[in-house]
């Protein structure tokens, strides 16, 4: 009784600590959605408008917002600290195993298991699996009661491993492991180069300025100021930056979107397959191997999360704002987000259920 006491106030506590933006961030997405689609209703000329500025063939106010997605998390990560995982081997090996590995494989089979003949939906799910979680990922894990250092941690690395690797992983994906299988991809168009700029651009520059931010901030107000007074206030920046691509998103999509609702269930019953049973697998084998709850919960939400804000950038950069590409990426976080937040849920119950093993000396060093 004592032990479930202190949980359900450890729970409340991590609870209290979210903003209202972050506590009802499911509403929030619905709002926008709705919202966009009004947009889109009303003003028709929108697209030629938002296409009259670029940033590397994708419209300013879009870029504004991808990039405002990312800044605030990756200001956030304690990249002097990135050491510290190397202590943890078994988080870090099975954290890159789930997210590098056996992430970008499984929705490889999926995209072509359920979108066989549609090269648009199947090209934007496989793009989707390739980015790895980087943003909203910090939410679970603190709503799950996860590991708070271990999660900012893996999404310093997530961050990097997509720079170094993401565009060719994509060829891998989008055409060489194809062409092995004996599989159609000639209506797969795409340009290693195009990812690449889209990668650098919208994951290399909120990368490059969140370090700098945390480097300067660091250095001329301390840790604790930057850590509880500055990064707080950056932080809603990001949920800001989703709603406001959302909105602007589906007021282009809108037309394809209420003219073909079989298109969004298409796209949506792999990725809730995909997400149940990355998170369940990362669970399971990350109490097999005995970490403890905090850092399993990380493992696993980190890997069953996807960076829908990247996945988007590429596909607006690649394939054009209106492609079905694009579609895919915007549908993508409206089913991850009701779908973690029930895996959030899930994994509170498996905490009372389950034994788990102690914490590692790295969460006493981090911490």
């Amino acid at each position: 009784m004592a032990q479930s006491a202190q949980l359900d106030q450890e729970e409340a506590a991590v609870i209290g600590r979210l903003s209202t933006l972050d506590r009802f961030l499911p509403i929030w997405i619905g709002i926008a959605m709705v919202l966009g689609l009004l947009l889109g209703r009303m003003l028709p000329g929108m697209q030629g408008a938002l296409d009259s500025v670029k940033v590397d063939q994708t419209s300013l106010p879009i870029a504004i917002g991808l990039m405002a997605m990312m800044y605030p998390v990756l200001a956030r990560v304690k990249y002097e600290e990135m050491g510290h995982l190397a202590g943890d081997r078994r988080m870090l090996g099975l954290s890159l195993v789930m997210n590098w590995i056996v992430g970008p494989a499984l929705m490889f089979a999926l995209a072509w298991i359920f979108l066989p003949d549609n090269p648009a939906f199947r090209t934007g799910l496989i793009v989707i699996g390739l980015a790895r979680c980087i943003a909203m990922v910090l939410i679970w894990n603190d709503l799950a009661c996860g590991d708070r250092e271990a999660g900012a941690l893996l999404v310093a690395i997530n961050s990097v491993f997509q720079i170094l690797g993401y565009a060719l992983l994509g060829t891998f994906y989008l055409a060489i492991l194809p062409g092995w299988l004996g599989l159609d991809t000639q209506n797969v168009e795409f340009s290693t180069w195009l990812i690449t700029k889209a990668v650098l651009v919208f994951l290399g520059i909120p990368l490059v300025a969140g370090y700098l931010t945390r480097r300067i901030g660091v250095a001329k107000k301390g840790r604790e100021w930057y850590d509880n007074v500055f990064a707080p206030k950056i932080a809603p920046i990001a949920l800001w930056g989703l709603l406001f691509t959302i909105v602007i998103l589906f007021a282009l999509q809108g037309n394809t979107i209420t003219g073909d609702p079989a298109a969004v269930v298409k796209i949506a019953v792999p990725l809730i397959i995909y997400f149940a049973i990355m998170w369940f697998v990362s669970m399971a084998a990350s109490r097999a191997l005995g970490l403890s709850y905090p850092r399993s919960a990380t493992v696993s939400f980190t890997a069953a999360g996807n960076n829908f804000e990247l996945a988007i950038a590429v596909c607006i950069a690649v394939w054009g704002v209106t492609s079905g590409e694009a579609l895919t990426g915007v549908i993508g976080p409206l089913i991850e987000v009701p779908a973690l937040v029930a895996l959030v849920y899930v994994s509170l119950w498996l905490r009372r259920k389950w034994s788990w093993g102690s914490p590692s000396p790295i969460s006493q060093d981090v911490s």
